[in-house]
């Protein structure tokens, strides 16, 4: 089954999505600290695909949960969408994650007891989307993304595979500029980890920029920038 890109032409503003300025994030103190990202500056532009390469441990996920306002930077500077974070209360950081970022987890983080429509409807419908309007735009992203068979189904009842191109469906219905993806092939067999790649992929050529942190080949191969990352720093690849 081939993958198609999503239709809808994002914004392509001329400015990185988002930009990373001596950031560093430290857990724990005296004996236990640890630096999990150090001092990393890095530019995200829209129509990209940069895929942050690393052994375990080397701050992918941290530098990826920063980004999206999901950890608060121990120093430096996030800016997303042209907004400081640390100048951001929580309510304001809350509204700027669920107009900016989208997020697709390895582990897909689908909800068990609702169906593959009512999955890709929630976000939508959380940001204020009327339900029938939810409910179309969720059935086109499923048919955009090879699952729109599988719409009435409860995650537990699809593939790996399968639940990772709804988790994606999910990530990209509403528009958001910024989608970050820690591991989303790591789960998953060759074949449907390249369609999961030729997804995002063209998700990013409809303006979206894609941050993905990844041991893939295909993914490194498919990226317009590769971040290299070794305990905390970034080695190679930020310009």
């Amino acid at each position: 089954m081939s993958v198609v890109a999503p239709s809808f032409e994002a914004e392509r503003p001329k400015n990185p999505v988002l930009r990373l300025e001596g950031v560093s994030k430290i857990y724990g103190s005296g004996a236990a600290r640890k630096i999990a990202l150090d001092a990393a500056t890095l530019e995200i532009h829209p129509a990209t695909v940069t895929a942050l390469v690393g052994h375990s441990g080397s701050g992918k996920s941290t530098l990826l949960n920063i980004a999206g306002g999901l950890e608060q930077a121990t120093s430096g500077t996030v800016i997303l969408a042209g907004e400081v974070l640390s100048r951001l209360g929580a309510r304001q950081l809350t509204a700027l994650r669920a107009r900016a970022v989208s997020y697709v987890f390895q582990e897909y983080n689908l909800i068990r007891t609702m169906t593959v429509l009512e999955n890709v409807c929630l976000p939508l419908e959380l940001a204020g989307t009327g339900a029938k309007q939810a409910r179309q735009r969720a059935g086109e992203v499923l048919e955009q993304v090879g699952t729109a068979q599988h719409r009435a189904k409860f995650p537990d009842q699809l593939s790996g595979g399968e639940q990772q191109r709804v988790a994606i469906a999910r990530a990209i219905a509403d528009h958001r500029p910024l989608l970050l993806a820690d591991e989303p092939t790591g789960a998953l067999d060759s074949a449907n980890g390249e369609r999961v790649v030729e997804l995002l992929k063209g998700i990013a050529a409809t303006g979206v920029a894609c941050v993905i942190a990844t041991h893939n080949k295909d993914v490194t191969r498919a990226a317009d920038r590769i971040v290299q990352m070794r305990d905390g720093k970034i080695t190679a690849g930020a310009a």
